[in-house]
């Protein structure tokens, strides 16, 4: 039955003040931390040199992002002037708005998430200080809260506004659906350049910090004296917070823009009520999130693990709950709210999955740590097994997730097997964010000097954001092949491909150029990291050398420039890998055709799965192999073995936190391209083809 225009209309209305009681909830979260005083001036003097080092960058960061999105922007308007673009839906000056829109809002999510961030990074370490764990683990957990809250509210308040405004003013569903692409194509813009940017300042810094403070100086890692120590912990704040935060933000809002318009053309259900169910998925995730959020706030907990699945189990029950409703009110089938839990069950596996290669209670990093004995190399090699060999698992559960959802509501159902994943994003986030916010927490109290009880609470927070942040890139990484798969799905309707086959030249092209642009794309990012981190390393040992009081506890070092070498390379090297993500589909697209582009986007899918998959793991154990080593097996801290994991580790760094994240938004952003674009190949064709 198909839904009335107004009650098409008064849902979407509803949908958009969920979001606004996400963002009121946010902000009323922000100003409860904002609020509360650290009583230390030790702590207050440390988080202030991360909070001006944080905002320093975020502020130069988005100058330079401005100038992107306005120029992108510009580009998509003045194509709409061109006559024989004039009819294409998905350019012109409505799709420009909503592109400035979607970068607008995945900005905003990302800045106030991580102003919350850095306000709570101090207050948790203070919490721990005069209160114990629940209220350090209840100061961390609020803020991470701000996080989640932030990305489902502003991106799902922009995408509902925006489409409800394009539908009322052109009467046009299918019009209406094409144009908002622009929105998730801005949210995709800021995210790669939050994830890339953020990944190159956070593991410039990090190096630097281990090879010269660890390594050659030997004090600990968040030892006051070492230089770089500021720098790191600002790393966490923009890499891992506003960096994941738009991540998420990006694939949650591509999922649903791509469940939406396949909804549209959907020949099962009627074009307005499939178009509907993935927002109201999305609005039913807002509940969940503000629910299991408000819970878990009412005291404080004493278990961080026990409680952080509390929440997620909490978010996941909600979300069901609803889907079952929605299916049956809007869709009248059971088959869309089985699609909705295969995508929440892929979610929670992968991120099992993604536990079991990367945390040190489990064989694989155990037997990176015993390889670690014998030398740097095994400890390198053992860290690359294990990398590969997770991407067998992962795979075959994605695999067996998009039969089953393609079985129940074919092409839709793998849409909204993807929104189902990231139906619960905001409280996803809400755990991933603890975890930085954990890991600053104890870098404080370390260079606060605080009592060793402190550090215990504060290292058990860490303890397990670190298995939260490995779960975390899991889900990233599922959430983005799957989103990516679904985007596609809706550039073969939008182009009217029906097929396309490797035996076409142009077809083999295309997938060659796309299999190879992750490896480029890694490479790009990688030789960035290296060359900032060999810039923070001349600076460390410049002022050991120059200064034996910092060794001494006697000089402070000097953290402003440590800041300022990671600030400045980072906003430089993102640069070119972001001209690479943008344009190379658009060259594709208009020189060779809608079928070459195709190929590409599945050469790239397939390749930057693999190599995001093994990154992230691969990084995750080297990381754990060391800190299991730290904790006194095989020697412990000093150690030949520990001497190797600390290679390993600093090789995974920018695997696991800039080149394997930034896997994520290269497909889902050459997809929104692709999809952007699509209908306007249509019109002018290609340059190439007719010689094919």
């Amino acid at each position: 039955m198909q839904l009335e225009e107004k009650t098409f209309i008064v849902f979407l209305a509803i949908i958009i003040g969920m979001t606004l009681i996400s963002l009121v909830y946010a902000l009323f979260l922000k100003e409860q931390l904002r609020k509360l005083k650290v009583g230390n001036s030790k702590i207050e003097e440390i988080s202030s040199y991360i909070r001006e080092g944080t905002l320093a960058f975020i502020k130069k960061e988005y100058k330079i992002i401005a100038i992107f999105i306005l120029g992108i922007a510009a580009v998509l308007a003045l194509l709409g002037l061109i006559p024989a673009l004039r009819n294409a839906e998905g350019v012109g000056w409505k799709s420009a708005l909503c592109f400035i829109l979607g970068a607008t809002c995945s900005g905003l999510a990302g800045f106030v998430g991580m102003t919350a961030g850095i306000k709570a990074n101090g207050l948790t370490a203070s919490a721990a200080n005069t209160s114990g764990m629940g209220k350090a683990l209840k100061t961390a957990f609020s803020g991470g809260a701000v996080m989640g809250l932030s990305v489902v509210g502003f991106g799902l308040f922009g995408l509902t506004a925006s489409f409800l405004v394009l539908y009322l003013t052109s009467g046009d569903l299918k019009a209406a659906g094409q144009i908002v692409i622009g929105y998730g194509l801005g949210a995709s813009l800021v995210a790669l350049f939050a994830r890339v940017g953020g990944g190159i300042y956070t593991k410039a810094a990090d190096v630097g910090a281990d090879l010269v403070g660890k390594v050659e100086a030997g004090i600990p890692e968040d030892d006051p004296r070492n230089p770089a120590v500021i720098a790191d912990n600002v790393g966490d704040n923009v890499g891992d917070i506003a960096g994941m935060g738009s991540d998420l933000l990006e694939s949650y809002a591509g999922a649903i823009i791509s469940a939406l318009t396949l909804g549209i053309s959907s020949t099962v259900h009627v074009g307005t009520n499939a178009a509907l169910f993935p927002l109201l998925i999305a609005g039913a995730g807002i509940i969940a999130a503000i629910v299991s959020i408000f819970i878990i706030r009412l005291r404080e907990w004493k278990e961080p693990q026990r409680t952080l699945n509390i929440a997620t189990y909490i978010a996941n029950f909600v979300v069901l709950a609803f889907a079952f409703g929605f299916s049956h009110l809007i869709l009248d089938s059971f088959k869309p709210f089985l699609t909705i839990t295969i995508g929440l069950v892929i979610g929670i596996l992968i991120g099992f999955i993604a536990e079991y290669y990367t945390s040190e209670k489990f064989k694989p990093v155990k037997e990176v740590a015993y390889e670690s004995n014998t030398g740097h190399a095994t400890n390198i090699i053992s860290g690359y097994a294990v990398g590969m060999k997770s991407t067998a698992v992962t795979i075959i559960v994605l695999v067996l997730g998009v039969m089953l959802a393609y079985l129940l509501e074919g092409m839709y159902g793998i849409g909204l097997a993807a929104v189902g994943m990231l139906s619960t994003v905001g409280i996803t986030v809400s755990v991933d964010a603890y975890g930085p916010i954990s890991d600053n927490a104890g870098g404080i109290a370390e260079m606060a000097n605080l009592d060793e009880n402190v550090r215990a609470i504060t290292d058990k927070l860490d303890s397990v954001g670190n298995t939260t942040a490995a779960i975390g890139k899991g889900f990233c990484i599922g959430a983005a092949t799957l989103t990516s798969l679904a985007l596609f799905i809706s550039y073969a309707f939008a182009t009217n491909l029906t097929a396309i086959s490797v035996l076409e030249p142009l077809v083999i092209i295309g997938i060659l150029i796309g299999g190879m642009l992750p490896f480029l794309f890694t490479s790009l990012v990688i030789n960035s990291v290296g060359r900032a981190a060999n810039k923070m390393i001349d600076e460390v040992r410049k002022q050991f050398q120059e200064n034996p009081g910092i060794m001494e506890g006697t000089v402070k070092p000097d953290y402003a420039k440590c800041v300022g070498i990671s600030t400045n390379a980072a906003l430089k090297e993102m640069i070119f890998p972001a001209v690479i993500s943008v344009f190379t589909p658009i060259l594709i697209g208009f020189l060779l055709g809608t079928k070459a582009l195709g190929g590409l986007l599945v050469g790239a899918l397939i390749s930057a799965a693999m190599l995001a998959i093994f990154m992230a793991n691969s990084g995750g154990a080297w990381d754990n192999a060391k800190k299991l080593i730290e904790s006194g097996m095989y020697g412990g801290k000093g150690s030949e073995a520990h001497k190797a994991a600390v290679t390993g580790d600093t090789v995974g760094d920018p695997f696991k936190d800039t080149a394997g994240p930034a896997m994520d938004i290269l497909i889902k952003l050459m997809s929104m391209v692709a999809l952007i674009i699509g209908p306007a190949l249509l019109h002018v064709g290609s340059l190439l083809e007719k010689f094919f």
